[in-house]
């Protein structure tokens, strides 16, 4: 047992000796006082990891003497030991962050309990974890050899994800590097998954297909309208699933959630992915049916100009009159106005936010020193996505949609993945520049090192002229061209891309909302 330095504060010292002597037996080191004024001095000069503190004191009562305690040294754990149950004090207590409390008389045993919970909580965790995952680590080994459908590699995902993220709440390094080949192992086959059965996914009638943005507005959406229910969709550009994760629990303090998992389509880029979700038709169904609003890579201009004008042409095609309303958040200044105005929004059927800001981060990644050194691993990105999302107006809109009777929708068009592996490829001043997927004519490379597609049709992909093929990355290569190749890799390596073939970005979130009661 960790050896703790506890501090006792009681105005009845004198008769806690038993309790004293056996927590000095098991090791710990107790400093005692029978007053507030001088438990305040010891705490501004000692170092304790623990005080426990009576609530019933003559002179400066327990409740005072916690309120000092933290402005003084917050982070020290208080256990308050009271004989006063009533619900006032309590509430008194935990609105002053109280970590525990025990009911007298006091049974040393029950102290021990909150030594562990409050001292050695970390410790106990981090090596239960730890333990925890090298269990779990042949199962998941299992689930990734044996997957064979969609909903396999969603349960493997979430797997990896839960114990990235518990992984790194510890202080406990020594399953970083296990995990991380895990990963590595696990995206490895996904995309040799991708790679046997995304072409098949487009043939007609083909019943096994997984859900898939141009699916979303038809199959989830518009049977929800015809049953007369309102309907917000947030739209968050770019949001991983690890991203959500982190998300999630402020978002329960305010909604029920209902999680789900779906999949992108190729490329893995907002000009496909998103105009694809509100058109409901694939990128080439888009360039033929509505060619003034689909924009080839090489056309200049913004690719998501037109994204209420696709939603609307979905309505029209299935017959439905939706009084909808489209905004696009590109700031935090036009979120805070949209809020402003919520009562407007409650006016139609359906509501649509596309927010840009967690995309907008991916991009200033690359292009700015700042934010690199700000967000240089995938943790450092999670972070900062949630330090957004705690003080964004798309959070202040959730909470607004908590007082209402209104189902919403969190999902995104596709996610990112931090590239690692450069991979050379050859093509003419044509061929677009993404460096997780190229398209064009004249396109020179080694087959086993991408995912080609010869005809981009046959998985709804538009090109601009008939010898045109799409190539995509695989897991955290990159794609990149032999001129000024060295200065090409060290400016691109370790940055977050997408377009390409990845559980980060190809498995998104998919989050159903209601209200609680």
């Amino acid at each position: 047992m960790v050896k703790v330095k506890i501090l006792w504060v009681d105005d009845e010292i004198d008769l806690l000796k038993v309790q004293i002597l056996y927590l000095e037996e098991k090791g710990h080191i107790v400093s005692t006082c029978n007053n507030g004024d001088d438990a305040i001095d010891l705490i501004k000069e000692h170092h304790f990891d623990i005080i426990l503190l009576d609530e019933n004191m003559p002179g400066i009562s327990g409740l005072d003497v916690l309120n000092e305690i933290k402005k003084i040294k917050p982070y020290i754990p208080v256990v308050m030991i009271t004989k006063n149950e009533e619900e006032i004090i309590m509430d008194e207590a935990v609105g002053l962050k109280i970590d525990d409390y025990i009911i007298k008389p006091v049974n040393p045993k029950q102290i021990i309990l909150s030594i562990k919970k409050n001292v050695e909580n970390k410790r106990l965790v981090t090596e239960k974890t730890t333990h925890n995952y090298q269990s779990d680590f042949k199962k998941i080994s299992r689930l990734i050899n044996t997957a064979g459908s969609i909903s396999d590699w969603h349960k493997i995902y979430k797997e990896l994800v839960y114990w990235e993220l518990e992984l790194i709440k510890s202080d406990d390094n020594t399953m970083d590097e296990v995990l991380n080949l895990q990963k590595e192992e696990a995206d490895n086959e996904f995309s040799k998954f991708i790679k046997s059965n995304y072409i098949s996914w487009f043939e007609p009638e083909k019943d096994n297909r997984p859900l898939m943005p141009f699916d979303f507005f038809r199959k989830k959406i518009i049977p929800l309208l015809d049953n007369n229910e309102q309907i917000f969709v947030l739209m968050v550009d770019n949001l991983r699933y690890d991203q959500w994760k982190m998300m999630e629990p402020i978002v329960n303090q305010y909604m029920n959630i209902e999680e789900d998992i779906w999949l992108s389509i190729l490329p893995t880029a907002t000009q496909y992915a998103r105009n694809s979700f509100f058109a409901g038709m694939t990128p080439l169904e888009i360039s033929k049916r509505l060619p003034q609003f689909w924009l080839n890579d090489e056309d200049e201009g913004s690719k998501n100009n037109f994204e209420p004008q696709l939603l609307e042409d979905l309505f029209q095609r299935y017959r439905r009159k939706v009084n909808f309303t489209y905004h696009k958040i590109l700031n935090n200044k036009r979120g805070e106005k949209l809020n402003e105005n919520f009562a407007n929004l409650l006016n139609h059927q359906l509501s649509v936010i596309v927010y840009n800001f967690v995309d907008i981060l991916s991009h200033a990644r690359t292009d700015t020193q700042m934010v690199r050194e700000l967000a240089n691993s995938d943790a450092a990105y999670r972070d900062l996505t949630i330090t957004w999302f705690e003080h964004s107006p798309l959070l202040t809109t959730i909470k607004l949609l908590a007082k209402h009777n209104i189902k919403t929708f969190i999902t995104t068009d596709h996610g990112s993945v931090n590239v690692i592996n450069p991979v050379k490829v050859v093509g003419d001043k044509h061929t677009t520049a993404n460096l997780r997927y190229k398209h064009g004519k004249n396109l020179s490379y080694n087959k086993n090192q991408v995912f080609e597609i010869i005809n981009p049709e046959t998985v709804g992909l538009p090109v601009s002229n008939l010898s045109s093929s799409y190539i995509f990355a695989y897991k955290n290569d990159f794609l990149a061209y032999p001129n000024n190749y060295n200065h090409y890799v060290k400016y691109y390596k370790n940055t977050f891309q997408h377009g390409g073939i990845s559980m980060e970005e190809m498995l998104l979130p998919y989050i159903t909302l209601t209200p609680k009661k």
